[in-house]
């Protein structure tokens, strides 16, 4: 190991000459220097030479612009995207650019095709119309629609509405000049579905009282009140609900019965069941109440049709003992029962008062027949017939919110070929 070098005081020093420079004492050191000591640091002088740097980086000027390095960092970062990739996004943004269009021009196609079935099928208020199929502008092109389905609220059919039809048609041909003139179109097939619902039922038969329901499959209750003549009647009857030909709808009334209260029944007809008939309670209350009994008995009409014997009728009219015998028993009443009061009331005004019955009534139920009652309670509906094609029913079923129809079409034709 080297020692320091010491520097030893000059033994004869020169006198300063003023007109010399002054001497520089940095420079004497940097003479003294041999370099730095590797000795000291380890190693030879040679290895040191490989690991010092062959120069120092250049210097460049700091940025002081604000957001300037972030701004280079995502130049930079989209710089690097290769050429694939940047070809992508701009496909994927050019194709939500036609997704977009073609679902405008989609939407445009279907209010104006709602518009014109709203013109043509003289409707309230326009259908709406759902166009299938993606992308749009090709089947125009094409001239030719998936599928096109239109829901058509409150449809007219007879003396009801129908409160829903909705129909698909598929593969649908277009008759059209261009993309923006189709003159009509050509649907070879069509499925449907019409719903009559018991709440329009119950509003627009002209017996607002009445409601309808369900009763099974192909059966309809009806339960309300029936106003005849100032009384309030209650009414009951079932309606069966079947297919009538290709595109109808018919149902048979049956089971038709007023009730007066709980004095008598009326059911509309000729058979002998049918008519104005005492109930149960109201047979009870004559058998037990004398002037009721006497009031009946005086008629040799009812007399001969419940079947007694004129000398028992003579005892039982002038003998209060007689008479309850006589309507006491279970015979009397059963006859009572079949009684037809209609018959009555207008020969015998006063009898019918006497129980308790009002003859302007009984004359306004003789005038409702059968026909015009059921008439009244007509479920029945007609589907229009189609210029061009068929259109038929496939069924017909009850449901708890009204009849529900199917039906089917082929070769229908809209519009202008």
């Amino acid at each position: 190991m080297r020692t320091p070098h010491r520097m030893d005081p000059d033994p004869h020093p020169r006198p300063y000459d003023r007109s010399e420079a002054p001497p520089d004492p940095y420079a004497e050191l940097g003479a003294l220097d041999d370099g730095p000591s590797y000795e000291f640091l380890g190693g030879t002088t040679e290895q040191w030479a490989e690991q010092e740097p062959e120069g120092e980086p250049e210097w460049t000027p700091p940025v002081h612009r604000r957001g300037g390095r972030r701004r280079r960092g995502r130049r930079g970062r989209f710089a690097g995207l290769p050429l694939a990739a940047k070809a992508v996004v701009s496909l994927v943004v050019l194709a939500a650019f036609v997704a977009l269009a073609d679902r405008w021009a989609l939407l445009y196609a279907e209010h104006k095709a709602a518009d014109t079935l709203k013109n043509q099928l003289d409707l309230a208020a326009a259908p709406e119309v759902e166009i299938g199929g993606f992308p749009f502008l090709t089947q125009l092109a094409d001239r030719h629609l998936d599928s096109v389905r239109v829901t058509v609220p409150d449809v007219s059919a007879d003396r009801v509405s129908l409160a829903k039809v909705s129909a698909t048609a598929h593969d649908i041909r277009l008759h059209a000049d261009g993309l923006t003139s189709v003159r009509g179109a050509h649907v070879p097939r069509l499925d449907g579905d019409v719903l009559l619902s018991f709440a329009d039922l119950n509003r627009e038969l002209g017996a607002s009282q009445v409601m309808f329901t369900g009763d099974g499959r192909d059966r309809v209750k009806a339960r309300g009140i029936l106003p005849v003549a100032g009384h309030d009647l209650r009414l009951r009857a079932e309606a069966t609900v079947r297919r009538q030909g290709e595109r109808g709808v018919g149902t048979q009334i049956g089971g038709i019965r007023l009730d007066i209260g709980d004095l008598a029944t009326y059911r509309p007809g000729t058979r002998a069941s049918d008519g104005l008939h005492l109930t149960p309670k109201a047979s009870a209350d004559v058998a037990r109440e004398t002037r009721k009994a006497k009031a009946l008995l005086s008629v040799p009409a009812v007399v001969q049709r419940l079947g007694v014997p004129e000398a028992a009728v003579r005892e039982a009219l002038s003998d209060d003992g007689k008479l309850a015998e006589l309507t006491g028993s279970p015979r009397f009443a059963r006859q009572a029962q079949t009684l037809n009061l209609i018959d009555l009331a207008l020969d015998n005004p006063e009898v019918l008062r006497g129980l308790g019955l009002d003859p302007d009534l009984l004359d306004a139920l003789s005038r409702l027949t059968r026909p015009a009652l059921a008439d009244r309670l007509s479920l029945a509906f007609q589907l229009p017939e189609p210029k061009t094609g068929d259109m038929r029913l496939r069924y017909v079923r009850v449901e708890k919110d009204g009849i529900r129809v199917r039906l089917t079409g082929s070769g229908l034709a809209l519009g202008s070929s």
